[in-house]
Parts: C-alpha cells; sequence; structure tokens
C-alpha cells in the first residue's frame, strides 16, 4: 500500500502537496499495477504535445470485469479520420449522383411526351443519390463527433444495405427463370411506347447495339408497338428500328430503313439481315461469358460497404473502451487534483477523451 501511495504521489505531485490522503474508495489495485497483470500501454498526449502520461499501471480490465478489445490493436486517430475520409468520399459521390439525376429528369420533363410509362434511370439516380448523401453525411456527422447513436445508424444502415444487396443477387441466381421472364414482360410493355420516352428509347437503342439483339425475347416483340404493327399506315410498319440490324462495315453509312417489312418474313430469311435473338438471352449470355469481370465488378460494389461495416464497428468499440477507460481513471482521481487539459482545436472532435490530466 505503501509503495503505491509512493508511486501516485510520482505521477500526481499535486495529491501530496497538499498531503491529501488516499481515498478509501480508491482501490490499490487500480492506482497499480497487481503482479501478473498485464497493463495497457495507451497514450495519452497532452494539448501542449510536451507531456506524455503512459497509463502503464492501470490493469487491462474493464469495469465489471470486461477485457479491453481494441485499445493496443487499433488507434483511435485511425479510426477515425480513416472513417471520416470513408464517409466524406461517398457523401461526395452521393451528390454528384444525385446532381446527375436532378439534371437528366429536369431534361426528360422537356421531352416527355407520356407521363408515367417507366421509371426513368434519372429516377433510379435520384433515389440513389439521396440515399448515399443522407447516409454517408449521417457517417460524416458521427465520425467527427464521436456520437455513438449516429454511429450505429451508419453502421446497420450499411450492413442492411448489404444484406439486400447479397441477398437480392442470391435470389436472381436461384430464379433466373423467373427473372428472366419479369425483365421480358417488362421490356415488351416499355416497347409499346418505344417513341414516347426518349430515355428507354435511348436505352433499348445502346442494348441492341451493343449486345446484337433485338427485341425482348425476339424481334417479334416489335410487333407491339402502334408504329411497327403491320396493321400500322407508314414507312415503319411491320419493321424493326435500325439498332437491330446487322452492322456495317467500317465507314459504311448505315442504312436506317433495313427493318423494313421483316416482321412478315420466317426467321431464317433474316439472319443476314437483323439480329434475330432477343435482348434478354443475348444479356445473360454475355453474363456467363464475362463471369470473371461480373465477380470483379460485384466485389468492387460490396467490398466498400462491407470496409464501412468494418471500420464502424471498431471505431465503436474502441470510442465505448476509450469512455470506459477514462471513467475509471475519474473514480481513481481525488476530485481536488484533477487538472483540466486544454486539448486544442482538433482535439475538440473527440467528444470521449478526458477533460483532466
Amino acid at each position: 500500500m505503501h509503495s503505491c501511495f509512493n508511486s501516485l504521489c510520482h505521477r500526481f505531485p499535486g495529491i501530496c502537496a497538499h498531503k491529501s490522503p488516499i481515498h478509501p474508495s480508491i482501490r490499490p489495485s487500480v492506482l497499480c499495477a497487481a503482479p501478473g497483470v498485464e497493463t495497457r500501454k495507451c497514450v495519452v498526449n497532452s494539448s501542449a504535445g510536451s507531456r506524455r502520461s503512459h497509463l502503464s499501471t492501470v490493469p487491462d480490465t474493464m469495469p465489471d470485469g470486461e477485457e479491453v478489445r481494441y485499445c493496443q490493436k487499433c488507434s483511435y486517430i485511425l479510426l477515425k479520420f480513416t472513417l471520416c475520409a470513408y464517409a466524406i468520399g461517398w457523401w461526395l459521390i452521393g451528390g454528384f449522383i444525385l446532381a446527375i439525376g436532378i439534371y437528366a429528369e429536369v431534361e426528360r420533363q422537356s421531352y416527355k411526351t407520356l407521363d408515367g410509362v417507366f421509371l426513368a434511370p434519372s429516377i433510379i439516380l435520384i433515389l440513389l443519390g439521396i440515399l448515399m448523401f443522407v447516409v454517408s453525411f449521417i457517417g460524416v456527422l458521427a465520425s467527427l463527433r464521436d456520437n455513438l447513436t449516429l454511429l450505429k445508424v451508419f453502421m446497420y444502415t450499411l450492413a442492411v444495405c448489404l444484406l439486400l444487396e447479397l441477398m437480392g443477387g442470391i435470389l436472381g441466381l436461384l430464379f433466373r427463370n423467373q427473372t428472366k421472364e419479369l425483365l421480358n414482360k417488362t421490356i415488351q410493355k416499355n416497347i409499346e411506347n418505344y417513341y414516347d420516352d426518349l430515355d428507354f428509347k435511348n436505352l433499348l437503342d445502346f442494348v441492341q447495339k451493343r449486345f446484337k439483339c433485338c427485341g425482348s425475347k425476339d424481334y417479334t416483340d416489335w410487333s407491339r408497338n402502334m408504329y411497327h404493327s403491320c396493321t400500322a399506315p407508314g414507312p415503319l410498319a411491320c419493321g424493326v428500328p435500325y439498332t437491330c440490324c446487322l452492322t456495317p462495315k467500317p465507314n459504311e453509312v448505315a442504312n436506317t430503313m433495313c427493318g423494313y417489312k421483316v416482321l412478315d418474313k420466317q426467321r431464317l430469311e433474316l439472319i443476314s439481315t437483323i439480329h434475330i435473338r432477343g435482348c434478354t438471352d443475348a444479356f445473360f449470355i454475355f453474363l456467363m461469358d464475362n463471369y470473371k469481370i461480373m465477380a470483379g465488378l460485384l466485389l468492387g460494389i460490396l467490398l466498400p460497404q462491407f470496409f464501412g461495416v468494418v471500420v464502424s464497428w471498431l471505431y465503436i468499440t474502441r470510442i465505448e473502451d476509450t469512455i470506459s477507460e477514462y471513467s475509471t481513471q475519474a473514480d481513481s482521481l481525488i476530485a481536488q487534483d484533477r487538472q483540466f487539459r486544454d486539448h486544442g482545436r482538433v482535439a475538440k472532435w473527440f467528444k470521449c477523451l478526458p477533460e483532466f490530466d
């Protein structure tokens, strides 16, 4: 007991200067490391940067017998600024996606002639941008202010989004036929309004040229369109868009009427004129042929979210350990001998640091 008191006097001269006795509630095991107990090596910097208190005499246990989880493994500052940079990065990306979606929707409204036809890509971009912007902003605030409630909201939101994406991918693979049928019905419905929504028109034209396909199931889906129906008047009747046609040779001008009157012909007659397979089948064949690229793309989407969940979890546990650590130290000091520390500007962000030496 006497050696512990001498150690306390050496570390806190103010206690001995006032000749204050050791408070009865202070246990020697808190002031001095018990024999055989591994102690922590956490370092607390003062505001001036010159005084460093090596808390090597506090046992490596928390109140109620809980062990310190990450004090020696993960730096508080490193976790804080890693999470802050992560959240700010996705916050900016979310804002950028939101801005693009708003711009695209404004342009779409200027040219759209039919309401409610198709869930436009601009709407999807706006919804995705809002979700990313709000969730990332919560992460920025939580990491700056060390707010445990906001940190948990941020972590659980990322975890839920990650699980939903995984479940959606797994269900899509398990029910491939149902997924393909749903996709066919969606495309066929929107082929009916092909010329009424420029977003869908541009998207389908790109898909037909990129995957060398025509229609959803096959080229006959274009008979659903009022302009391409064989009973319709005009030059488009019983035809398909020129994006269904075979790619011309280099430097050759594409014939925009190459799909004229092809719907009343047999498949074998059209092999040298247009692409006869549907875009749904062509898309799934592309996925299977490029499974390595698709796997890399999937990891590129999921791994950043998983990284955010792990860093958030580590940071939450680190803050909890720090709060418990300093609450234990506060109980071991005599109230009249506490010396409040000036942390400086940056340290004011660290709400879990103690206010005393």
